[in-house]
């Protein structure tokens, strides 16, 4: 695999897989999971405006792309982490494909929530914790990483080892390379947001003007728009 982000395994932090990128750009586009609206654009619960939404859980109820999606991650986890051992999931959005990706693999599954929970055993990691070296995380989307490096933290203090990351998409934030590589993580997506453009301008969804915005949006989505 090669991308767009594509350096020696050494030094990457955020692979984008070109293989599986423009096929999954698009199919997420078709289904209605990616939205991009730049005269009304959405509020994230972080506060930023941004003209494009992206919600992965929709490509659940498409079993074409169900199968896609599994199959894509199936066989990141196998060419980039091949001493995988466990599969572990960022809740919630991360769970469904994550199990997918455990039964393919026929490996233990666990997941990770955001905080322990206040009740029961006040578990954090549910499913059982064993001795793994090589947990391969999957996740849904990727934005700044927090909540996908929070998951990792969670996991190497419960004595685990992180092998990396794997995700359906990326915004590709230049602050997500940086969290990715204080942590020392590697992920790798299925697709990214310079896929998706390509995707939309082919279909002409967008004017020159306007993909100008939204390449802007994505260098400084705290500013933006300006």
């Amino acid at each position: 695999m090669c991308g767009r982000q594509d350096h020696e395994k050494a030094t990457y932090m955020i692979k984008i897989d070109s293989i599986a990128a423009p096929a999954v750009a698009s199919a997420l586009l078709e289904l209605g999971a990616v939205k991009l609206n730049i005269k009304k654009p959405f509020t994230w619960a972080s506060g930023w405006k941004s003209p494009i939404y992206c919600d992965n859980r929709v490509t659940l109820s498409s079993p074409d792309f169900r199968k896609k999606i599994k199959e894509y991650l199936t066989a990141v986890v196998r060419q980039n982490f091949p001493e995988a051992d466990c599969i572990a999931a960022v809740a919630t959005a991360g769970i469904p494909q994550g199990a997918l990706v455990a039964d393919a693999l026929q490996l233990p599954f666990i997941y990770v929530r955001p905080k322990p929970k206040e009740h029961g055993m006040k578990n954090q990691i549910e499913g059982g914790v064993k001795k793994w070296r090589g947990v391969v995380m999957i996740e849904d989307l990727i934005s700044t990483g927090g909540s996908s490096l929070g998951a990792a933290h969670a996991l190497r203090e419960a004595g685990l080892n992180v092998a990396g990351m794997a995700a359906i998409f990326t915004y590709g934030f230049p602050l997500a390379e940086e969290n990715f590589r204080k942590e020392n993580i590697d992920l790798v997506c299925l697709s990214d947001f310079m896929f998706l453009l390509d995707e939309v301008l082919k279909k002409g969804a967008l004017s020159k003007e306007e993909l100008v915005s939204v390449k802007s949006w994505r260098m400084a989505p705290d500013t933006w728009p300006r």
